[in-house]
């Protein structure tokens, strides 16, 4: 049984937190070779999915939509992270970094994720139910966080280019974390039914939690597998910037590259959940992560270019803009029914094919 198994720690999830710190300490500060680079990236890949065992020992323990949460908060540490390391380590050209991991991340949650989703979903069950009163407010907040962050800096005039100001980058950064939080209240305590699997379909419901120990284990088993991706796709993130750049692909494939290597836990755990008919957990992963990402990043990374005087370029080109706008009216016309089938989960891979196509060939 799904709970039994989450309680019950198995060697793997004990052992895999610890050999990636290992690695972690015998990559640092090394030349990289071959064999360290498929080691490190190995380690972090398992890394990466025994924090999300821990993550749902976590959640089953605390119950929705409190384990969703605590999935996206554990995922967004990691990419705020590296878009902090990279940011003091790249220069003038990690610049526009953190707006292309966000906009890598709005993308692929809303179309990837959603569409994967949606696929998953209603192959098997034909027609997938959820929530509109949980799902609209959040996209909502995400259209809102999206624009501000995103949009409005392309179109302000108190300094040249796609940037803002100190004083507006502080007003940004404010708005996005109080927004934010505001949505964690309202999901979890205001209306936290709002944001429950519809119907009493999910496998796990009638499954015992695990103990507060397990969950207290797992919790401490999740910090480390965090530190040791962090430090891990820190110690591969120069390598994923000279093999864009050998390539020839523009810097924004960066963003992607480390958007799609943090929301891999995620992915796989909303695929799952929408296959075991609990399209509400899907969605609960896939916009509380975009939501996190904007909320908590965007200040982290503010604070972080005033403090330390980085350049930072938030504003999107037109054709990001355009993809943007796209895809939020999708999402919302996906959402506002809801009920979905698999032609919603193909269009929403569709944009997102485009996305990455035009991200590789502008």
């Amino acid at each position: 049984m799904t709970g039994q198994r989450l309680g019950n720690a198995s060697l793997w999830s004990l052992v895999v937190p610890f050999a990636a710190g290992a690695m972690l300490a015998m990559a640092w500060g090394r030349p990289a070779t071959g064999l360290l680079v498929i080691s490190a990236a190995a380690a972090l890949i398992a890394a990466v999915l025994v924090a999300v065992h821990h993550a749902e020992v976590i959640a089953h323990r605390v119950g929705e939509p409190f384990g969703t949460l605590v999935l996206a908060l554990a995922v967004t540490v990691i990419e705020a992270s590296l878009i902090v390391s990279m940011m003091l380590s790249g220069g003038p050209e990690a610049s526009a970094l953190a707006r292309d991991t966000v906009f890598a991340t709005v993308m692929i949650v809303c179309n990837g994720v959603v569409g994967l989703c949606l696929i998953a979903g209603s192959m098997r069950h034909h027609v997938v139910a959820f929530r509109v009163e949980g799902t609209i407010p959040a996209l909502a907040v995400l259209s809102t966080l999206t624009t501000l962050t995103l949009v409005v800096p392309d179109f302000t005039s108190s300094t040249p280019g796609p940037t803002l100001s100190v004083g507006q980058l502080a007003f940004v950064g404010v708005v996005s974390l109080v927004l934010y939080a505001v949505f964690v209240l309202v999901q979890t305590v205001r209306h936290r039914d709002y944001f429950l699997p519809v119907g009493s379909t999910r496998e796990d419901a009638h499954a015992a939690p695990p103990t507060t120990s397990a969950a207290l284990a797992s919790l401490a088993l999740l910090l480390v597998s965090l530190v040791a991706v962090v430090g891990l796709a820190k110690v591969l993130a120069p390598l994923i910037e000279s093999a864009v750049a050998s390539a020839g692909m523009p810097q924004a494939v960066v963003g992607i590259c480390i958007a799609l290597m943090v929301l891999l836990p995620e992915t796989l755990s909303a695929v799952r959940a929408a296959r075991n008919d609990r399209m509400q957990t899907s969605f609960n992963l896939a916009l509380g992560s975009a939501l996190a990402t904007i909320g908590l990043t965007i200040p982290v990374v503010a604070v972080t270019s005033i403090v330390m005087d980085l350049p930072l370029i938030l504003g999107l080109p037109p054709i990001g803009i355009t993809l943007l706008a796209l895809t939020l009216l999708l999402t919302s016309m996906t959402l506002v029914g809801g009920r979905a089938t698999v032609l919603q989960g193909v269009v929403h891979l569709v944009v997102f094919a485009t996305y990455l196509f035009l991200a590789i060939t502008p």
